[in-house]
């Protein structure tokens, strides 16, 4: 530890902490080998090196994650000595990081660099350009505090103040997540180097660049950035809003000539009609490509140009999809109105729109199958396969933090029955007491005629207006009584939060020291 010290400009204090660190941890961990080693004075090779993979495990990944070498290099089982150094490295990082620790990809990317130099100094490499042994680039006394600690830290202390107690904007200013996240990129190699270059622009805070007339260039967010809108209502679930508004209109069209909705599909025209849910959905789906690009417009920089282009194809391949089906559909209905009747040529053209449909939703069904089968999908966010990469790129950017976290297959069935149920009772609700019983209604006020409003400005000639204020309330629950179906699914089952609550809790503080609640 001395040594590192020494080499690698760290604290005094800090050395003697991390001493005192490893050597209890490794003592413990001695101590509970079974069965006992022989020679117990003696350190047993299995725990420095199960230490050491836990502790750069993070690192390691990390690596693999940006297609980086690591430089945690053992040539032989017996070189404990390495093992020490390395173990040694990472925690004199760690202890005088301070708040960096709350930046871990950061603290990898320290290590990486680090370690890189411990290996040529370990190896005996000799500087070509002054023919001495090798000397780390951060050295000398308070060298890692000064050269390396203080500039990262400055910066997010200017970021945090450009926040103005939080009440900036959230793209307006970095909090740790987003500066962590700039180390998520090979980028970081190219632009902060090492030495850390301090002309970077990861050390302009938002406060400081941004704009021309001689201000720095700043790096922006990375990964994530919260616009404060109304329209983050559609957004966000935007799936449950596509398919309530799918399913609303299906069951007009269906409800409209008054029969049961199997009995009224047998009609060729019905089901034509039911086909434009797919014009509506390639609507919202274009409708979602520009809440995307106008929610997430601050992540596009210079460095993150393709996050702009995948906006802008997303926008263009929705509007595309949107005139395809228009197109599609416009001919079937000309091709019916040319044969005056469901001819062969007619129905030829509802099997062209139908395939032209299963090549849209072919995403969706993938995703649909991935989700029941966990493991795929976890198996293509680990591996760092470039091909998985650019498969993958069009619907996710890459993230470090949460790949492979999805539970397992009894999980997701359990999860998927349980909304099958949910929302096939709201369904049958919606469509039986909402929605069909308002068809008769609808066709007598669209029927009446020389009808004398008082507020004929709104109304004009029509009753059309009239109509909308009879849907507008039902259509209204329509959309929220989802939430009382689960408002009443808990009201049966009660204890459902009371369980979740008891086998969260430590199980010193359960009534029965168990992780479930206790009955009488």
């Amino acid at each position: 530890m001395d040594w590192l010290g020494l080499f690698f400009g760290f604290q005094a204090s800090n050395v003697n902490d991390q001493r005192e660190h490893l050597v209890l941890h490794l003592a413990n961990s001695q101590m509970r080998l079974v069965p006992p080693p022989d020679t117990i004075d003696v350190l047993d090779r299995s725990v420095i090196r199960r230490f050491r993979k836990e502790l750069t495990r993070n690192y390691v990944d990390w690596c693999a994650y940006l297609g980086k070498k690591s430089n945690v290099f053992i040539r032989r089982e017996e070189d404990l000595r390495r093992e020490l150094l390395y173990c040694g490295l990472y925690l004199l990082i760690w202890g005088e990081c301070g708040n960096l620790r709350f930046m871990p990809e950061c603290v990898s990317y320290l290590f990486h660099n680090m370690a890189n130099e411990l290996n040529k100094i370990l190896e005996g490499y000799i500087d070509h350009e002054t023919g001495a042994a090798f000397v780390p680039s951060v050295c000398g006394e308070l060298g890692f505090l000064e050269r390396v600690v203080k500039p990262i830290y400055e910066t997010i202390s200017k970021e945090v103040a450009g926040s103005r107690n939080g009440t900036a904007p959230h793209s307006a200013w970095r909090n740790y997540d987003d500066l962590n996240e700039y180390f998520w990129s090979r980028r970081c190699f190219e632009k902060l180097k090492w030495p850390l270059d301090k002309g970077s622009t990861f050390f302009v805070s938002s406060s400081e660049g941004g704009g021309g007339g001689g201000r720095k260039r700043k790096v922006g967010k990375t990964g994530f950035v919260e616009q404060r809108s109304f329209w983050n209502l559609f957004r966000s679930f935007d799936r449950l809003w596509v398919m309530l508004i799918l399913f609303l209109q299906f069951a007009v069209i269906v409800a409209w000539d008054g029969e049961l909705p199997w009995k009224a599909l047998r009609s060729r025209d019905a089901q034509v009609r039911v086909l434009t849910v797919f014009l509506t959905w390639s609507g919202l789906r274009f409708l979602q490509a520009l809440l995307d690009a106008g929610m997430q417009y601050s992540l596009i920089s210079r460095e993150t140009w393709w996050l702009g282009v995948r906006m802008v194809l997303k926008g263009v391949v929705a509007a595309g999809w949107a005139s395809v089906f228009v197109i599609f559909y416009a001919k079937i209905w000309t091709q019916r109105k040319h044969d005056k009747e469901w001819t062969h040529a007619a129905n030829q053209r509802i099997l062209t729109f139908l395939e032209v449909a299963l090549v849209f939703v072919a995403p969706e069904i993938l995703s649909l199958v991935l989700f029941i089968i966990p493991w795929v999908k976890n198996f293509i966010e680990k591996t760092n396969w470039r091909v998985f990469y650019l498969l993958t790129w069009w619907f996710q950017s890459r993230s470090f933090v949460g790949r492979s976290l999805r539970e397992g297959l009894a999980d997701n069935l359990r999860y998927t029955l349980f909304w099958v149920v949910v929302l096939a009772s709201k369904f049958s609700f919606s469509y039986f007491l909402q929605i069909k019983p308002l068809i008769a209604p609808t066709k007598a006020l669209l029927n009446l005629e020389d009808v004398k409003y008082e507020w004929h400005q709104f109304f004009g000639h029509s009753n059309r207006f009239a109509v909308g204020l009879m849907w507008l309330p039902v259509i209204l629950i329509y959309f929220m009584d989802l939430q009382i179906c689960i408002q009443q699914l808990r009201l049966r089952f009660q204890f459902f939060a009371s369980a979740i609550q008891f086998n969260l809790m430590p199980e010193e503080q359960l009534p029965d020291g168990r992780g479930v609640p206790f009955i009488d």
